[in-house]
């Protein structure tokens, strides 16, 4: 299989994958909400939500891991994708272990000085803060397969346990339901449960499936050369994500000592539905990233800058195509997804959404840096200016301003960033902006004003229940219709043409 057939059979997986796991987390989120209640919801998203901020470094060595094999299949170099692989979760089980003792040993400081939450609820909610680490060390364990199957672009395997993980909550949710007692803590307990099974899926089968694979470091392979590579890339792209996480986090921090745990309920809904969609372009970065990294391995960069050209558009497009209609119908999808909505659900759900767009405006310029693999300028030069959210909304709410004042600063700054990618890369990278703007920028223009125009067509025209079904489906046919027209280069839809009409024996 060729890589461009691979890269359109992996998105399609991941499309597959993104659009069933929205539905059953959509309706899952409406269930424990309903089971839960808002304090208790409150509650398990404002705890749970300070230990999965830890999380990011999960995401950082995922990334690390997955971008050194790559680069090393590039070369076509296997002895030095078993030293990274055995190194990596070597790395991962040290610095698990660490973040268990941190975690525990923060407790007092976390529920004495930080979290707002009402003496009656501290002992349950500690229990749930003690579920949550170890759910987040069996995360960071599971980090270094998931890995390899992202590195070796088997994103169907992927998204198999992708389903299942969103099938297994689902029926969490509807057993809880059933529960009269303890809900929050075996809600909690069951997550745990959850990320067990993916830690063993991916394991076992990787242990089958690459040569690499080893389920216990091997002592001969770890050395410190590819100890400090490792942990070179993966402190700043740690860094990195640490920033975005901090912000998330922070800014339910803050909306917390202001406003309470009520609020931090919306602000679940909204980061639970911003997640949802995320998979949408997680699906076009898992697809192509591998290809952006093994382009610069090979020693191709005009090829690899052109895939990460392409991928911010992809990844763009395809985000866009949900989120848009989903902003506007957001007042109709939470009433009948919710019931009863929280206070401020739909200002903040909408606003996180716009954000999640705007950051995959150059998205996969971050994917270049990190083939290039010189990070830490970058690190810091683009991912700082996303933790200027915090003290730009605690002077608006210091200043009496409400609550849309924060999501205001939170789109603003994320566009900053997505925008000082360009020059960034121009300079360490040799990026053509005029080659990117009309590659990207003019070629979404229309698409997303078509968009838009339709929903508010549809929104300000018609009233009748579920009619955002009906706009989604117009949205996407149009926006479809839009993006083939004008989004794709002629090349592009050769190829996919190309694709389309394959037959078995040309495989």
């Amino acid at each position: 299989m060729n890589s461009t057939k691979r890269a359109v059979v992996n998105t399609i997986a991941q499309h597959v994958r993104s659009l069933f796991n929205i539905c059953l987390s959509l309706y899952s989120t409406r269930l424990i909400l309903q089971a839960l209640g808002h304090s208790d919801y409150g509650i398990y998203s404002l705890v749970a939500g300070q230990v999965a901020m830890l999380g990011f470094v999960t995401n950082a060595m995922v990334t690390t891991t997955q971008r050194h094999i790559s680069f090393y299949h590039g070369k076509d170099d296997m002895e030095n994708i078993k030293k990274i692989f055995s190194n990596s979760l070597f790395l991962h089980i040290v610095i698990c272990i660490l973040l268990f003792i941190i975690l525990y040993a923060i407790t007092p400081l976390l529920f004495n000085v930080f979290l707002n939450i009402a003496p009656e609820n501290i002992d349950i909610a500690k229990v749930v803060y003690y579920l949550t680490i170890i759910t987040l060390c069996l995360t960071f364990l599971y980090a270094p397969f998931r890995a390899l199957f992202i590195a070796h672009e088997n994103i169907i395997y992927i998204s198999i346990i992708d389903v299942l993980d969103g099938i297994f909550k689902l029926l969490l949710a509807i057993w809880l339901m059933f529960i009269d007692k303890d809900r929050l803590i075996i809600y909690a307990c069951m997550m745990a449960g959850i990320m067990l099974f993916n830690l063993f899926s991916f394991s076992i089968y990787a242990k089958f499936k690459y040569e690499e694979t080893v389920l216990f470091p091997s002592i001969k392979l770890i050395n410190r050369k590819h100890i400090k590579q490792l942990m070179g890339f993966a402190g700043w792209t740690i860094y990195s994500t640490g920033c975005i996480l901090a912000r998330t986090q922070g800014v339910a921090l803050l909306l917390n000592r202001f406003f309470g745990v009520i609020i931090n309920s919306s602000y679940g809904i909204a980061t639970q539905i911003y997640g949802s969609v995320q998979f949408v372009a997680q699906a076009i970065m898992n697809a192509m990233s591998p290809q952006v990294v093994k382009a610069e391995g090979a020693g191709n960069r005009k090829k690899m800058l052109a895939l990460a050209a392409q991928t911010s558009k992809y990844a763009y497009l395809m985000l866009a195509m949900v989120v848009i209609p989903i902003v506007f119908e957001m007042p109709q999808i939470l009433n009948i997804w919710l019931g009863k909505v929280p206070p401020n659900a739909t200002t903040l759900c909408s606003f996180v959404l716009l954000t999640a767009v705007c950051d995959q405006l150059t998205i996969g310029l971050g994917t270049a840096n990190q083939a290039i693999g010189k990070i830490r300028n970058y690190s810091i030069t683009i991912n700082t200016i996303k933790v200027m959210t915090l003290p730009a909304a605690w002077i608006c709410l210091k200043s009496g301003f409400p609550v849309v004042s924060v999501m205001i600063c939170y789109i603003v700054f994320e566009f900053i960033c997505a925008m000082m990618r360009l020059p960034f890369l121009k300079k360490t990278a040799g990026l053509s902006i005029r080659m990117f703007v009309n590659k990207v920028f003019l070629r979404i223009a229309i698409p997303t004003l078509s968009s838009i125009a339709t929903a508010a067509f549809m929104v300000n025209l018609f009233d009748f229940k579920f009619r955002f079904i009906v706009t989604f489906i117009v949205c996407v046919f149009i926006n479809i219709m839009f993006i083939w027209l004008t989004a794709l280069s002629k090349g592009e839809k050769k190829e996919a043409m190309r694709i389309l009409n394959i037959t078995p024996h040309q495989q």
